[in-house]
């Protein structure tokens, strides 16, 4: 996309407020936007104006800078129902917009948002439907921000991670989603980040 929309003008004064952190990191954001989505004009602007630029917002306080580009892509279903999802890329974070997360993930529960590495790439679903900016500190925070935590703090590099660890990795994210939200706490974070960012370079897996 060429030119500055609006949603990057916002993303961009986020950033400029949070230059003051240090050494900035810099994330790879691929935002997939799915052709399927059926969103309404209200979840739309919703995403757009106050989600996304919240989420900005978090990491740029803390030196933690997104540089996104935008591209269309949609989620198909293999004839076992497992996802297939078109427009990822490697070496990115890949943040897929969509109304729904896909129903073998979903499983009837409305979630707002899922992330893993799922055959190499790195991807965070979004479902616009269900999406939310921060509500309850600890609790309920920005979806971008709390899915996105999964990949800066490495979550996903655990295999088959067992109940109590899942459990764990959820109160971490919203833990430290509040902490940028409320406090501007993000040192720590920016630290993971630079070296999530080196393993997403060097396409590393899993341990």
């Amino acid at each position: 996309m060429s030119g500055m929309t609006r949603r990057d003008f916002l993303g961009a004064a986020a950033v400029a407020a949070g230059a003051g952190s240090g050494a900035s990191v810099i994330l790879p954001i691929r935002r997939v936007m799915d052709i399927r989505t059926r969103c309404t004009p209200e979840q739309m602007n919703r995403f757009w104006w106050h989600i996304w630029p919240e989420a900005v917002r978090s990491f740029g306080r803390c030196g933690i800078q997104l540089q996104c580009t935008d591209v269309k892509g949609e989620i198909k279903l293999s004839p076992g129902d497992r996802p297939i999802f078109v427009g990822l890329d490697r070496g990115v974070i890949n943040l897929l917009l969509t109304d729904h997360l896909p129903m073998a993930w979903d499983k009837a529960r409305s979630l707002a948002g899922m992330t893993t590495i799922y055959e190499g790439y790195h991807l965070c679903v979004i479902a616009i439907s269900y999406a939310h900016g921060y509500q309850v500190p600890f609790v309920s925070t920005n979806t971008c921000v709390h899915e996105m935590l999964h990949l800066l703090l490495q979550d996903v590099y655990v295999k088959h991670p067992k109940w109590y660890q899942v459990n764990e990795r959820e109160l971490r994210a919203d833990w430290d989603a509040t902490r940028l939200w409320l406090f501007h706490d993000g040192g720590a974070i920016r630290e993971a980040a630079r070296i999530y960012l080196e393993r997403l370079r060097s396409g590393t897996g899993p341990a």
